[in-house]
């Protein structure tokens, strides 16, 4: 199963020595996910890394930087939204709604599921499943190694994700909320936990 992190949603300044660590350590696939913000961040925070770890890194927005910075690939977050006119790259999109999922499939590297349960960080993003509704999907494979399950994803559910056949999770605040972008410096109890979940997937 494969883990995926998502960054939390606004910058802060210990980000880029967090994200390093988080690389070194073996994280494989980040979505930058910085809504409603602008490029220019982004591009700051992206020379701030490693460039060895570029290729790791899935872009939300912006999706110059994709080419700009040799990223991995692009994440449309709206299932209906287009591919970028003239892009070749590799993509995966979001999407909340299971009839649309085996289309969705078809057209992205992976699909994010949506709303599986209650969002940490968006408090406003609820479950949009109950665990009938997830059950027939996986045994109508709906479910499968394509798609991730995103919205509430922790350490203390990962294991019903593998158990409906999720192809991956989608971890942000259960990671995040262990460090206070205001007061801490110290962030061990990130690295800690991402080890615990790396351990949960495997």
């Amino acid at each position: 199963m494969n883990l995926v992190i998502m960054t939390k949603s606004t910058f802060f300044v210990e980000e880029d020595k967090i994200l390093t660590t988080l690389f070194d350590e073996g994280m494989n696939d980040l979505h930058l996910f910085k809504p409603g913000s602008s490029p220019m961040y982004s591009e700051r925070l992206l020379t701030l890394l490693p460039e060895e770890y570029h290729k790791r890194i899935t872009v939300h927005e912006h999706f110059y930087l994709k080419s700009e910075y040799n990223l991995a690939g692009i994440h449309l977050d709206n299932a209906l939204s287009p591919v970028p006119e003239g892009y070749k790259g590799s993509f995966s999109r979001s999407c909340q709604d299971l009839s649309m999922l085996n289309e969705m499939k078809k057209k992205s590297r992976y699909v994010f599921l949506k709303n599986i349960f209650n969002c940490i960080e968006f408090k406003e993003e609820t479950s949009t499943f109950n665990m009938q509704q997830l059950e027939e999907a996986a045994s109508n494979r709906l479910i499968d190694k394509h798609v991730y399950a995103l919205g509430g994803m922790s350490i203390d559910n990962i294991h019903l994700a593998k158990q409906l056949g999720f192809g991956g999770v989608v971890i942000c605040g259960d990671l995040w909320n262990r460090f206070d972008i205001h007061k801490q410096l110290d962030y061990k109890e990130i690295i800690s936990h991402f080890e615990k979940l790396q351990k949960a997937v495997d």
